[in-house]
């Protein structure tokens, strides 16, 4: 073989690696996910993603169980205990496998004078918390205006749980909803936000915003 041969094999070799580098790392959305504009609950939406999107997966902050994300021409940033990724044709979930999967670490800088929120923060969930449950299609419910009369006059402690609070979600047996007089959803808060919830299935129907 010639220096030249060689040379050229070199060069397709890096070329190669170069491209693997950079190649996206792609992920499954596994629920309908809110995509925040920042790394947290309290960051505003800005977009959707259904259950079974494909996403690029720009990272994850250390320590953190937020993922940066682009999905349907959305950037923003997801969960990553709801988002999933193909390695040798197993699934495996981002926050349970983050290190065997490479994902690489990201930061968060917020942009000067952004508003996170226009109300009092939400509670937030530490890493104990439990788990907001799978994400299943439910009917559309418009709630009649005294239902939320009736929440904000009976208010309920804030029960703080890690995902994404989105209709659909299934509510841990471990928290108690309450019961709304002559209505047939209940009610909680979910990390500061008030939902309602089918009592038998302990799915989350409405989010107040």
């Amino acid at each position: 073989m010639t220096v030249k041969t060689n040379i050229i094999l070199a060069g397709a070799l890096l070329l190669a690696s170069t491209g693997l580098a950079r190649a996206e790392m792609v992920a499954t959305t596994i629920n309908d996910l809110n995509i925040r504009s920042g790394p947290g609950p309290q960051y505003p939406s800005a977009g959707l993603a259904t259950r079974g999107s494909t996403a690029v997966l720009g990272g994850c902050i250390e320590g953190s169980r937020w993922c940066r994300i682009d999905v349907n021409g959305v950037r923003g940033w997801a969960y990553a205990q709801y988002l999933e990724v193909q390695q040798n044709g197993a699934p495996m979930i981002v926050e349970e496998h983050r290190a065997d999967l490479g994902v690489p670490s990201v930061t968060y800088e917020q942009p000067d004078g952004m508003i996170v929120s226009s109300v009092q923060p939400p509670v937030q969930p530490s890493p104990d918390d439990d788990l907001i449950g799978p994400v299943e299609e439910v009917d559309p419910i418009t709630p009649p205006t005294t239902v939320r009369t009736y929440i904000d006059e009976n208010p309920v402690d804030a029960v703080r749980l890690n995902g994404d609070v989105v209709v659909g979600a299934t509510v841990p047996q471990t928290v108690t909803v309450r019961t709304i007089p002559d209505y047939q959803y209940s009610y909680m808060r979910v990390n500061d936000r008030p939902v309602l919830v089918d009592p038998g299935t302990r799915r989350i129907v409405y989010v107040y915003n």
